[in-house]
């Protein structure tokens, strides 16, 4: 168990290491909200996109390693060296189970990350609108700019009646957050292979604990069932020797009642 238990803490320590930088992009990305220049917002994305392919090395290695787990295990139960249903049969399953639906609600949180940055880019832009033109964005024109990233053409009145100098840093910074977001979501679907990987490894887990426990229930049943018919037979035995007792005892009195007649005991002595 001590190699099973070292790589146990081993995908602990990187899944310690992932939570860490979904505080850390949580944290960069509050503070690129702020951010009022392109330059500023390049060196905030840029610095995401690196956690983020950090992240997905870690958690593809995790994911490696949790299928080796799964692998060890069942070699480990084909061998004979654990036993289908023991105790350390049962830890096995439980710990590998445990730690595939954290990372799989890790990558999930990832996920969540990313509809919450494309929400927020939209907010973003719809705020710069208003900043600029005075009135609120219309809903196709925020749509179109975020599947196209033409903020030139939203901005078009703007840039007539105010001149390109007065306008064109907004729409460089909101040409930079689409570029951004663009590259910050391609990296998190990445990500989402691994969750919906870890899905499916979920399930399989799932299924074998559920074949664990059926496995250890009917032991439990056999095991119960077998003391019920030690205790039978027990009983039996115990009734049978009984009744052979009371057999020899009626045997004996029937030989003692045929036999003194015969025998006159008493006449001998008198005589």
């Amino acid at each position: 168990m001590s190699t099973f238990f070292g790589d146990v803490q081993a995908v602990k320590s990187n899944m310690t290491q992932i939570r860490a930088a979904l505080r850390a992009l949580h944290d960069e990305h509050e503070a690129s909200k702020r951010a009022t220049s392109a330059e500023e917002t390049r060196e905030r994305q840029d610095r995401m996109n690196a956690t983020i392919e950090s992240v997905s090395k870690i958690a593809r290695e995790t994911k490696l390693r949790l299928e080796n787990l799964d692998e060890d295990n069942e070699k480990a139960l084909k061998s004979g060296k654990i036993a289908q249903g023991s105790s350390e049969h049962r830890t096995r399953a439980a710990l590998t189970s445990s730690m595939k639906t954290k990372l799989k609600e890790q990558m999930g949180e990832f996920q969540n990350l990313r509809e919450r940055l494309r929400e927020e880019y939209k907010e973003i832009v719809e705020r710069r609108y208003f900043a600029v033109t005075g009135t609120e964005a219309k809903e196709e024109d925020v749509e179109r700019l975020i599947e196209t990233g033409e903020s030139e053409t939203m901005f078009q009145t703007a840039l007539l009646e105010q001149g390109r100098g007065q306008i064109l840093d907004t729409v460089n910074e909101i040409q930079e957050r689409h570029n951004a977001i663009l590259e910050l979501e391609r990296k998190l679907l990445e990500l989402n292979q691994v969750f919906l990987d870890m899905s499916v490894l979920v399930e399989a887990q799932g299924e074998m604990i559920d074949n664990v426990e059926s496995h250890v229930a009917r032991s439990v049943e056999y095991v119960q069932q077998g003391h019920v018919e030690l205790k039978k037979a027990r009983a039996y035995q115990k009734n049978t020797r009984k009744w052979t007792c009371i057999v020899i005892v009626i045997l004996m009195t029937i030989l003692i009642s045929v036999l003194l007649p015969v025998l006159k005991p008493w006449k001998s002595g008198s005589a």
